[in-house]
């Protein structure tokens, strides 16, 4: 049985996709607006982005699959490095968005953020480290 954090992770996480997806877009125009006016990325085109967001989707969708159904301590390990990565690119990325979007944004963080903190949990710990009974007693302790 998995453990109550790995649980609440997996909701908190996928709700979070769900609202990354329905942000990206939101901001379409502003997506489309700043690769137009950068030399660099003005020729990619709308394909670019599609395969953008299809190829960031499929990979959490696969990080996903691998903590909260598998127990694999490597996805959790990427999930964190991207995380963290996410984390430092917030601040610039919050600037040039409008403050709806800026908040669904921040509100995303901190859900992927909580869901992270679950992972450590000892309930967690156990089931990530193979462990098959896991006592939910003391899942909050």
């Amino acid at each position: 049985m998995r453990p109550q954090s790995i649980i609440i992770f997996e909701r908190l996480f996928l709700t979070s996709l769900v609202l990354g997806m329905i942000n990206a877009f939101l901001t379409w125009d502003v997506t489309m607006t700043a690769l137009a006016a950068d030399p660099t990325t003005a020729t990619l085109g709308v394909g670019f982005i599609y395969g953008v967001l299809a190829f960031s989707f499929v990979i959490n969708i696969l990080l996903w699959f691998f903590i909260a159904r598998k127990a694999s301590k490597v996805a959790k390990w990427i999930l964190i490095v991207f995380f963290v990565i996410g984390l430092a690119g917030l601040p610039s990325s919050l600037t040039s968005l409008p403050i709806l979007n800026a908040a669904i944004a921040v509100a995303i963080t901190v859900m992927q953020g909580i869901g992270l903190f679950l992972l450590f949990r000892t309930d967690a710990k156990k089931w990530l480290n193979g462990e098959q009974h896991v006592d939910l007693e003391k899942t909050f302790e």
